[in-house]
């Protein structure tokens, strides 16, 4: 057994020897963190790099296309009424306000592009709303087409005495509509008129078909006649009373839309567009969109409930 002096001798012996310095360990290079290891997409054949260029490209096309067209939520069948239906509940939102102040409004909601041509045309409804149509003609003086006029029941007619009529009270026309001959269309260009009646929306033009070479029959198609234009992809547009009944209100409904549906077959060579609903509202009443059908859907309410008086 060794004394208490050698094991003092060697334990002095192990602290007064050199450190061990440690031996650096060696890593898989696999493992190391500060070698990145980067891999190379491959090229691939011609028909995937084609694939993938035409995937782009659609890609873009889409994100081009999202903003270029009017937006419009499709309602479910749930969401839509019959036409009695809606009248029902418009009826009701409307009671104990003047009849006489009081309309049916029909909206056509459009899906058609952005800057795109716009539908216009004039219609006359099976039953006219309102029928306080005063029409002025700009035609030339002593001409067939002033006596036209005059029997027509035009309340102003001539040229140069409807463009001084004109200009003398801007603000207070004795007219809401004005049509021109086509033999006065120089003089109207020359009388520079369209600050005054453009923004009146009364400047005739081919474009809302205002000027014509038969005065008599366009003022005939005028009396009870509406314009509609679309304005934002929908078209609005008043198309009956609250005191109408069902069957004039449906009557009212078809004509407008097939007038709107004509007019956008006739532009398809120009530009796509597509009716996507029809909602019926009223002055002070929401809207409610129609699924195309008439009777409503409670058997105890009778179309002839819906014909008399609020």
């Amino acid at each position: 057994m060794a004394s208490t002096s050698q094991c003092i001798a060697s334990l002095a012996r192990l602290s007064i020897s050199a450190p061990i310095r440690p031996v650096n360990a060696t890593i898989p290079r696999f493992l190391a963190p500060s070698i990145v290891q980067t891999r190379c997409k491959s090229a691939g054949s011609i028909a995937m790099r084609a694939r993938e260029r035409e995937k782009e490209k659609l890609k873009k096309k889409r994100r081009q296309q999202r903003f270029k067209e009017y937006k419009f939520a499709t309602p479910s069948k749930e969401e839509q009424y019959s036409l009695c239906d809606a009248m029902r509940y418009l009826r009701a939102a409307e009671v104990g306000r003047p009849p006489s102040s009081v309309t049916y409004e029909l909206s056509l909601k459009i899906r058609t592009p952005k800057n795109s041509p716009v539908l216009r045309n004039r219609i006359r409804l099976p039953y006219p709303i309102k029928n306080d149509t005063r029409i002025a003609v700009i035609c030339k003086e002593g001409s067939g087409a002033m006596y036209d006029a005059r029997a027509s029941g035009a309340v102003a007619f001539g040229e140069e005495s409807l463009f001084e009529l004109i200009k003398a009270n801007p603000n207070k026309l004795p007219f809401n509509r004005l049509i021109c001959h086509v033999d006065s269309e120089p003089a109207l260009k020359k009388a520079g008129l369209g600050r005054i009646l453009g923004p009146k929306g009364l400047m005739p033009s081919l474009k809302t078909n205002t000027i014509t070479r038969s005065v008599k029959t366009l003022m005939h198609e005028m009396v009870g006649a509406e314009n509609y234009r679309e304005r934002i992809g929908a078209i609005r547009m008043p198309i009956g009373n609250i005191q109408f009944t069902p069957k004039m209100l449906s009557e009212n409904v078809k004509a407008l839309v097939m007038s709107v549906k004509e007019n956008i077959a006739n532009m398809e060579d120009k530009v796509k567009k597509d009716l996507i609903e029809v909602v019926l509202t009223s002055t002070n009443g929401p809207g409610f969109s129609l699924n195309g059908f008439f009777n409503p859907t409670d058997e105890k309410i009778q179309p002839a409930h819906l014909s008399t008086a609020m």
